[in-house]
């Protein structure tokens, strides 16, 4: 399991819950509603959506996440657990999941436990990477490793970025009414001079973190020549997001 840095994320990688926001009013979190914040991070949208008068569980399959969340947010049930297996004795109004699906290789999986944790008419809203979501970064990424040696990290499956037409028919299928669906381009500006190197680290990891130290910084560099002239613009660096936004009825 790949280890998180918390404190990475919460500095050079806030964005994450600051777009988050505007799936929260999606939400619409009413007052003794009780919610399920799938992949809650370090906790700030599961603190805003208290903050609405709802009560919220978060969890996360990260201890490291967790710990940060119960630190920041000790008034808040947070927990550890992974998001293609869990399950509540409770059942919720409404499960919310910012920017964590495309992380669930076991995707059918996820989706049932969501389903099975819902009342009858409860609702699912969830924002995730969609098709084509970062291809330029993950083409460049995985052409710089087989470049420099390490054709078997480049052929990892890592993330799931479905289309929406395939992501809805799983939700239909498994029972659900889809009610909204959006597919959606939003590139996104990454914080200082590093933005590229950053993003890598955080949420690169399952590629590189076996690469040897000495070539790390060559792999790096050439990411960085790959898609400078689609990625860089007025001194800045900018990931190439496409999400997929849903919600489904019970």
């Amino acid at each position: 399991m790949m280890k998180w840095d918390a404190a990475l994320y919460d500095q050079k990688h806030d964005f994450v819950s600051k777009y988050g926001e505007d799936l929260v009013t999606l939400l619409n979190p009413q007052k003794k509603e009780l919610i399920l914040d799938v992949g809650c991070g370090t906790g700030d949208l599961a603190a805003t959506i208290k903050k609405a008068g709802a009560t919220v569980i978060g969890f996360d399959n990260s201890t490291e996440m967790i710990a940060t969340a119960r630190k920041k947010y000790p008034d808040i049930q947070f927990d550890v657990r992974s998001a293609q297996d869990f399950r509540y004795d409770m059942k919720f109004d409404a499960v919310f999941s910012n920017a964590t699906l495309h992380w669930v290789l076991e995707y059918e999986n996820a989706i049932k436990c969501i389903y099975d944790s819902l009342k009858p008419k409860g609702r699912l809203v969830a924002e995730f990477g969609g098709k084509g979501n970062v291809s330029n970064i993950v083409t460049a990424l995985k052409l710089a490793l087989v470049n420099h040696g390490y054709a078997e990290l480049a052929a990892r499956q890592v993330w799931y970025f479905p289309s929406l037409s395939a992501y809805t028919s799983l939700l239909e299928a498994t029972g659900f009414r889809v009610v909204f669906a959006a597919h959606f381009d939003r590139a996104t500006l990454l914080k200082d001079d590093n933005g590229i190197r950053s993003w890598l680290q955080m949420f690169g990891k399952p590629y590189l973190q076996e690469v040897n130290s000495e070539k790390m910084e060559t792999i790096l560099q050439d990411i960085e020549e790959q898609i400078k002239a689609t990625n860089y613009k007025n001194n800045q660096w900018y990931a190439d997001y496409v999400r997929l936004r849903v919600i489904a009825i019970k």
